[in-house]
């Protein structure tokens, strides 16, 4: 709902104030609102795409007249004698002039980190329901965008049915192992995953750049005696190592490691990118966790070495807690999705007898975020209506 607001225009006109309380107010540089203009002159109506380029915007814009009425802000612009409006609501979602987060590491509001408590209440979905129902659908991506991952349930025992699994958010990454993988014990396996071994919680593919954003892990077998999985949330174990030794986790965050993949003849993979990832205002991005995939760190300086490896032994030992993990035990027609940023995922060891046979593949976190905005636009739109 539209609140009630008075606009003034400050510092010659390079400033628009709106004041909806004595103790609330939002400031905009005109430049910024000439910018965002969604006129038929300054954007395409149809794909919402800027036609004019910010050279083509006078360098001494300035607000000349500015109004509200009707939940409009109504500015006009000099030089060029420009009356356009902005939705008051729409300024007020996409304003800048706010207190941003000092402390590093902080996260988006839509994340919520968890540990081994989350097995009480598992993030899940229906394969049948979620492929009919929009809304299903919706509140299942919601919950991979939360927190990170989500199994789902009811999937057709079928060769490849998990390129439906993408096919509901996005499209498939393929790489050097296809379009999808098997993950069953083989004989000279080019990776450890193809063998029975415990593996170490990890995110995948960390010799990529970038990595894949999602995978999914989809069961058409699973009558072996142990082979559980495991998920962590790494975000949850960065936040626990920033508590711990905020020193340790700048010195991860700061410095590069790197990482090799060389499986077969006409394959070497390689990356160099911080083990804990933050964007340039400090938001934690992604992790990036792999021991058998882990090269000789060689980016961090003779001084800072000792702290990082200190910091780097001890996010292991928190990505192998047992207070950190959500197990389970997949059966024909599970699967499971990860953000392939943000959560590790590990196995326990499972013996020759009976049959485990999975299938995986990789999408782009892009597409999934896409096709869940739009859902969500669409119910917004619904419950407006209504």
């Amino acid at each position: 709902m539209t609140q009630h607001a008075s606009v003034e225009i400050q510092d010659g006109g390079k400033i628009i104030s709106l004041e909806f309380s004595p103790d609330r107010t939002l400031r905009f540089h005109s430049v910024w609102l000439r910018d965002n203009v969604v006129d038929p002159e300054t954007r395409d109506q149809a794909n919402g795409q800027r036609l004019i380029t910010l050279s083509e915007i006078p360098g001494d814009t300035i607000v000349s007249d500015a109004g509200i009425g009707d939940g409009q802000l109504v500015l006009t612009f000099q030089p060029e004698n420009k009356k356009t409006s902005f939705s008051v609501d729409w300024l007020q979602g996409n304003a800048y002039d706010r207190k941003f987060p000092a402390r590093m590491g902080w996260m988006a509001k839509t994340v919520t980190t968890w540990d081994a408590g989350l097995m009480a209440e598992m993030p899940g979905g229906n394969f049948e329901v979620v492929s009919a129902d929009q809304n299903a659908l919706c509140r299942w991506l919601e919950q991979i965008r939360c927190l990170g991952f989500a199994k789902l349930s009811n999937c057709p025992v079928e060769d490849q049915a998990l390129l439906r699994v993408a096919g509901l958010f996005g499209y498939v990454r393929e790489t050097n192992y296809g379009r999808h993988f098997e993950v069953r014990t083989e004989v000279n396996p080019t990776n450890l995953a193809y063998t029975g071994l415990g593996l170490q919680a990890h995110t995948d593919n960390p010799y990529r750049d970038p990595v894949p954003g999602v995978q999914i892990l989809y069961c058409l077998e699973n009558s072996a005696e142990g082979g559980d999985s495991i998920v962590v949330d790494g975000f949850r174990a960065a936040e626990r190592l920033l508590d711990e030794d905020p020193e340790g986790f700048d010195a991860m965050s700061r410095y590069c490691a790197r990482f090799e993949f060389t499986g077969t003849n006409d394959t070497w993979l390689k990356s160099r990118k911080p083990m804990i990832e933050l964007a340039p205002d400090g938001e934690l991005i992604g992790v990036r966790f792999n021991n058998r995939s882990s090269a000789p760190i060689t980016d961090v300086p003779f001084e800072v070495m000792e702290t990082y490896y200190r910091a780097y032994r001890r996010f292991g030992e928190l990505v192998d807690d047992e207070t950190m993990g959500v197990s389970f035990k997949l059966a024909p027609g599970e699967c499971f999705v990860v953000d392939n940023r943000r959560v590790l995922h590990a196995r326990k060891g499972y013996s020759g007898s009976g049959s485990r046979w999975l299938q995986g593949c990789y999408a782009d976190m892009d597409g999934l975020l896409s096709t869940l905005s739009a859902l969500e636009q669409k119910r917004e739109l619904v419950n407006g209506d209504t």
